[in-house]
């Protein structure tokens, strides 16, 4: 089949870089448009070989751009049509269905209790995505967590098919001599112990929760190294001086080796305050490291005691940071998420959600390969 995925940007994020990993393992042949901000994963999808256009949005409302997309689409005569965030779905979803495209899909990445996309739930932002979902067939929701909200919200439980994010562990495994040469890049010594945090720095994350417990741990051998940028950073850098452990709290800004930041770490936290995955704890377990998490819907049902949670509150989290450096823990597998989260398997399942949703229309032989 032929396949056009519409994102509404492709700067580094979980939802855009989960993108790219099923775009190098679908068995369709695909193609990717942004609205805007084709950031620098558009660059990483196109030195894949997969075709990225930028539609060129320059406002959030902006009918135009429907317009624009509806004569893409059809002029590219796409099978399907998969939409991916907020304003995505609004755009994507009426777009595909005034081409005459014959299957709609979206998949929900972001949808938390009070926020969607770091958009607040008003009653408009609710309106417009459950209006437009008309246009759509399926909802791929990344965890039972976001089915959950799907259907408080007023969606069709025949429109959720609960996909999960994918892993390429491959992607992520322990690199020995990354690890030295990221912590030589940061001026960490080599037997320092090492606590991280992953992520786009807003307030969600709760990075200043994490230096804030960490501070009374810190000094010349244990480091915190915050892996990200975003605009929560100059706050974050002032959480630190307050607390008198800027020295210790190093900001390694954005990267994309994943593998090797993860490698250089002794431990990973997830501080998240809401969240609808939680792809990072993921990477981090593949990756070998313990894990304390606030909350992760992706390990909800899995038995492991290689990831626990812990209070959000920083006395709390103190004595359990303690706790694993005291301990210091060696590098593990878990092969309860390979299992159920190795992304092969979990594009093998949109994939066939896509032939599904075909046969469904009994619709003519499809346009790219089968």
């Amino acid at each position: 089949m032929k396949v056009l995925h519409v994102i509404t940007g492709l700067g580094v994020g979980g939802a855009e870089l989960q993108l790219r990993q099923v775009l190098q393992h679908t068995r369709h042949d695909a193609e990717v448009v942004s609205l805007y901000n084709p950031g620098d994963v558009a660059g990483m999808i196109a030195g894949d070989g997969v075709r990225v256009r930028d539609l060129g949005m320059t406002r959030n409302t902006q009918v135009s751009a429907v317009l624009k997309l509806r004569d893409l689409i059809r002029t590219g005569r796409y099978d399907v049509v998969h939409t991916h965030l907020y304003r995505a779905c609004v755009y994507g979803r009426l777009a595909a269905r005034l081409a005459g495209t014959k299957v709609v899909v979206s998949t929900e990445h972001s949808i938390g209790e009070t926020h969607l996309e770091r958009r607040r739930m008003t009653f408009g932002v609710r309106a417009l995505y459950l209006g437009t979902d008309l246009c759509s067939d399926a909802t791929i929701a990344v965890s039972d967590t976001v089915a959950e909200r799907l259907r408080r919200w007023g969606m069709p439980e025949r429109k959720i098919t609960v996909i999960p994010n994918g892993v390429d562990f491959g992607r992520v495994e322990f690199d020995a001599a990354a690890r030295a040469r990221v912590r030589q890049e940061q001026g960490i010594g080599p037997d320092a112990y090492v606590v991280g945090v992953l992520g786009r720095l807003d307030p969600n994350k709760r990075f200043d929760l994490v230096i804030e417990s960490m501070a009374p741990l810190l000094g010349q051998q244990t480091k915190l190294l915050v892996v990200g940028d975003g605009p929560d950073r100059e706050r974050l850098a002032a959480v630190a001086r307050a607390h008198e452990v800027a020295e210790h709290v190093i900001f390694a800004g954005q990267r994309h080796d994943v593998a090797a930041m993860l490698s250089a770490l002794d431990l990973f936290i997830a501080s998240s305050e809401q969240e609808t995955f939680g792809l990072s704890v993921l990477e981090a377990m593949a990756n070998g490291l313990p894990v304390l998490y606030t909350t992760c819907p992706a390990l909800v049902g899995i038995d492991t005691d290689r990831a626990r949670q812990v209070p959000g509150n920083a006395e709390r989290m103190r004595a359990e940071i303690a706790a694993e450096i005291t301990a210091a823990r060696p590098r593990a597998d878990e092969p309860a998420i390979r299992a159920q989260y190795g992304i092969e398997a979990v594009t093998g399942r949109i994939d066939d959600l896509y032939t599904q949703l075909w046969r469904r229309h009994r619709a003519a032989v499809p346009a790219g390969r089968a």
